[in-house]
């Protein structure tokens, strides 16, 4: 409690409040010192004179603030206007608030005319008071400081302040040098010593019912009893009863009748204080924190000077002389071990010049052998085709002269495939880089050491800001309150929403980030930390973040054939074209199972409209599955095929019409792409082997206009086959 003194205590006199009263500032003066630096202003300067004049009091108290602050000196030493402007000097009480001296009557002196004659006195005088600590204005009316309400709030903590600092509590019986109390009857309401109670207070007939409490307790239980009721100030008879609204203060029945809050809001007292109660409790939990932030700081700031005055004192208990020492040596140290790397590096490099070496003659030795064997095959065929051509039996030489023309042909082309081409040099093609070492050698220097202490302190996930929607999350951090190190950027790292490594997915220097494209129905973990010249700070805490279980999504115009016609929020698309345009879907899948329907809204003519999944750089002017980029079911009024890379597979019976819903289905767990027509699947399963990053799209012309739906669940076609196949 010690520390809540200075609010206790008076900024007129410097000592604890005696008797304060509370002024429309809602600041607290002692009684007495009120009346010291009060102010007489002139009878023309009463709130009568003022509404006359056509200003009203609130007028009045504005202009008198601007003139208190036009001073140069501090804002609080003229009354501009005021014809009793106080002419002596402010004074500092020991609080240190400039205040004004009591303002002595001067001397009733006449007035003279000009002309010589005699005037009337001066008009009567009205009091000024002006607040020592906010410097507002106040004039009194005709009942003076009386009109100012008791703080019986603040003369309770000053009271319990008082108590709690006072010595051990004392018999109030003892006649000389009273002893130390060891019991407080609750209803006698007097502390005894043990002697006095045996002899004043036995513990028999009437007495036997009374409650006695250890000193401390008794002192509490004083502090808990109720206090006099506050009265109204405006009627001293009347206790206060209810709460006015408007003025913001405790009000009586009789102010409600005839005074001047007969047309204001009231609320009850009761309630009233228990609601401001209610609302200071809250203010105080935020103010709380801050202080519990600002102790955890000063340990900050304190340590930091620990750390300072110990490396001072390092400092100072070491010699010059021994430190320039021993900072030679180990700067001899460091470059010799720079010396040593670079030898080292030296003999790695020759004996690679020398395994180069050994590999030529290898490579080259290899070569002449296999030439060598070629050449003794090749010089066995000839001589064996001449040996052939000496016979002279025609048909045996025509049984085996085409495979004799065959293979002469065949080692012929053999020998001119690169074989009669060395394939080594003699150069030696190795060339040292030692430009990036050099450049290295040459920005050798030295560079101050990190502080640890200016580094940036963790940052902060503002829990309230982070959230995932589909398959994005955004997250948005703050550096923590009150810190002294400035950050210069932030890096954001996301896991692979498997547990996996965190990866960095942000750096730069704003505080809020959006990252796309994640997995639906998975698991992140996110983490993010400061850095500045100094270096990197510790991670955040580790936010964990849920993406949706199924996707929500529309097309994408900015990825669309220019001639598609998007409409009902991009759900919902035609072309106005006849030829075949591909449209595409906002999001992208590549994990998980995703499934969504499109319905039939118009079909004319009989086209065959298109349905599927595509890769972002799919061709946009051609039927969905033309390329290699999509794959896709087209499908008319009476039958369907499969087509991918413009290779059509699994005619299958059923079309569509206008109303008709056609599924598509992508499972990334089975890698597999299915169809379904109004809830039936259509033919077989499409496509395995589904990999990569896949968009739904469509491919359609004028005659078609088709609406999406997604967000849905899996059909039951598939999850009963899925139950019947595992």
């Amino acid at each position: 409690m010690e520390e809540m003194e200075e609010e206790l205590k008076c900024p007129v006199c410097g000592s604890f409040y005696r008797e304060p009263i509370i002024l429309p500032c809602s600041h607290s003066l002692c009684l007495a010192c009120a009346r010291n630096i009060l102010v007489q202003t002139p009878d023309s300067e009463s709130p009568q004179s003022r509404r006359a004049s056509g200003l009203s009091d609130y007028d009045y108290l504005d202009l008198d603030k601007m003139s208190l602050y036009s001073e140069a000196d501090s804002g609080y030493g003229s009354y501009g206007g005021f014809a009793s402007a106080p002419t002596t000097p402010c004074q500092k009480s020991p609080n240190g608030v400039r205040v004004f001296p009591p303002t002595m009557p001067a001397p009733h002196q006449p007035h003279h005319h000009s002309s010589g004659a005699l005037l009337p006195p001066p008009a009567a005088r009205n009091q000024c008071l002006t607040c020592p600590q906010c410097h507002r204005s106040l004039l009194l009316d005709e009942r003076g400081l009386r009109g100012f309400a008791k703080n019986r709030v603040l003369e309770g903590v000053i009271e319990r302040y008082q108590q709690s600092k006072a010595a051990a509590l004392r018999c109030q019986l003892c006649e000389k040098s009273p002893k130390e109390a060891t019991v407080m009857c609750e209803q006698c309401d007097v502390f005894y010593c043990e002697p006095c109670r045996l002899r004043c207070h036995p513990p028999r007939g009437p007495l036997a019912k009374h409650r006695l409490l250890p000193p401390a307790q008794g002192r509490v239980s004083r502090r808990l009893s109720p206090r006099k009721i506050s009265t109204c100030t405006d009627h001293e008879l009347e206790n206060h009863s209810m709460y006015c609204v408007q003025c913001k203060m405790p009000v009586c029945y009789q102010c409600l009748e005839e005074g001047k809050h007969s047309s204001h809001e009231v609320k009850a007292l009761g309630a009233m204080w228990k609601l401001h109660k209610s609302q200071l409790s809250q203010a105080l939990n935020g103010l709380s924190d801050r202080a519990k932030e600002a102790k955890e700081f000063l340990v900050q700031l304190r340590n930091m000077v620990q750390q300072i005055q110990v490396q001072l004192s390092a400092d100072k208990e070491s010699n010059d002389k021994e430190n320039s020492v021993e900072f030679e040596a180990c700067l001899v140290a460091q470059c010799d071990a720079l010396i040593d790397a670079l030898n080292r590096r030296k003999v790695q490099l020759l004996s690679r010049v020398n395994k180069e070496h050994e590999h030529k003659l290898k490579v080259v030795r290899d070569q002449i052998s296999h030439c060598t064997v070629k050449l003794r095959q090749t010089t066995g065929l000839m001589e064996y085709c001449l040996e052939v051509i000496k016979e002279n039996d025609p048909s045996g030489f025509l049984q085996i002269s085409d495979a004799l023309i065959r293979r002469v042909h065949l080692t012929e082309d053999q020998w001119g495939k690169g074989t009669l081409t060395p394939r080594m040099t003699t150069d030696f093609d190795l060339n040292l880089d030692s430009a990036p070492l050099l450049q290295s050698i040459h920005q050798l220097d030295f560079v101050q050491m990190k502080v640890p202490s200016l580094v940036p302190a963790p940052p902060m996930l503002q829990m309230e800001e982070c959230c995932t929607q589909n398959n994005s999350a955004t997250l948005s951090w703050k550096q923590p309150p009150m810190s002294m190190v400035q950050a210069e950027g932030y890096i954001l790292e996301l896991d692979d929403g498997n547990g996996g490594q965190f990866r960095e997915v942000f750096v730069g220097k704003e505080t809020m980030c959006t990252v796309d494209g994640l997995h639906f129905n998975s698991t992140y973990n996110a983490r993010v930390k400061a850095f500045n010249k100094a270096g990197v700070s510790h991670y955040s805490k580790t936010l964990i973040l849920q993406t949706s279980e199924v996707a929500w999504f529309a097309f994408d115009p900015g990825s669309a054939h220019s001639d598609i016609i998007f409409s009902n929020d991009n759900l919902t698309v035609t072309c106005n074209s006849y030829d075949d345009r591909v449209v595409l879907g906002k999001t992208g899948f590549s994990k998980g199972v995703h499934y969504w329907e499109l319905t039939i809204d118009r079909y004319d003519n009989h086209p065959d409209p298109a349905f599927g999944v595509a890769r972002v750089e799919v061709m946009k002017d051609v039927m969905l599955g033309k390329d290699d980029k999509a794959w896709a079911m087209y499908v008319d009024n009476n039958r369907s095929w499969f087509m991918h890379n413009n290779s059509h597979t699994n005619r299958t019976e059923g079309g569509i019409t206008k109303g008709a819903t056609v599924g598509v289905l992508l499972d990334f767990t089975r890698r597999t792409l299915t169809f379904s027509i109004n809830e039936e699947q259509q033919g077989p399963v499409a496509f395995e082997g589904m990999e990569g990053l896949l968009f739904p799209a469509v491919s359609l012309n004028r005659n078609v206009q088709v609406t999406l739906h997604t967000g849905l669940p899996i059909p039951g076609f598939y999850s009963s086959r899925a139950s019947i196949a595992s």
